[in-house]
């Protein structure tokens, strides 16, 4: 963990000015949030398979209003090389991300200078449906769509196969998930559409709502958990949608 460190500020030392510096010198330093990340990623480390730690791969600085306009000139030098620390670090421990990596820095107005918080999450990528339309339109259009991570995308029948592999219609790029793991089937009925949820065999299970299901129905609003991703499933009436 030290040899990261140290390579992390003879790295910073040789890429960045004077300036730099200065604007440290009575601050918050990098390498202060060098360690913290470290500290982050082995709190939060958890058991993926008897050979491999999963940890976060989204993390955010949190600094003081004053920390935050000092280092704004700079952010992109000292991410980058945070980046690399934190791969290090992984690569060295033997863990495996989540997914991409990404560390951003926000404004906190309630910290003082020089103090700052490291928050983190698993965030894995998504590659939606192969010709997929994801304008406006064709998601309020959708009686059925899934939420992950923050995007939704519209499903029509008879419904997708979600997994980590190309064979996977919905790929979800989360080393919990399998290569073929889940299958979203579309059932259209006169009142609307019926969605049921299939375990392909998978290594983690399907979990629906906090029950581990290999096959079942789902509704509005079921919460799917597939490795460490959650997929929330919408379903609308045709007469609901918008």
């Amino acid at each position: 963990m030290a040899g990261v460190l140290q390579r992390f500020e003879q790295r910073l030392e040789g890429a960045v000015t004077g300036a730099f510096a200065r604007a440290f010198r009575s601050a918050v330093q990098p390498v202060e949030i060098a360690a913290a990340l470290q500290r982050e990623i082995d709190n939060s480390a958890h058991i993926l398979s008897r050979e491999r730690m999963l940890v976060p791969n989204d993390f955010t600085v949190e600094l003081s209003a004053p920390d935050y306009e000092r280092l704004t000139p700079f952010g992109t030098t000292l991410s980058d090389e945070l980046g690399k620390l934190v791969k290090e670090h992984v690569a060295e421990q033997r863990y495996t991300l989540a997914g991409p990596l990404t560390i951003s820095f926000v404004q906190a107005p309630e910290l003082g200078t020089g103090r700052f918080r490291v928050r983190s999450r698993t965030q894995a990528s998504v590659t939606p449906v192969a010709g997929q339309r994801m304008t406006e339109t064709a998601i309020r259009s959708s009686d059925v769509l899934l939420e992950v991570n923050g995007m939704r995308h519209p499903i029509e029948a008879p419904g997708v196969v979600i997994g980590r592999g190309s064979e996977a219609q919905l790929r979800i790029d989360d080393p919990g998930i399998s290569r073929r793991h889940a299958q979203i089937k579309i059932h259209d009925t006169p009142d609307g559409s019926s969605v049921t949820v299939t375990d392909l065999g998978s290594t983690n299970g399907v979990i629906v709502n906090g029950h581990r299901v290999q096959t079942g129905k789902v509704g509005d609003g079921a919460e799917i958990r597939l490795g460490n991703t959650t997929v929330v499933l919408r379903v609308w009436p045709p007469r609901e949608k918008a």
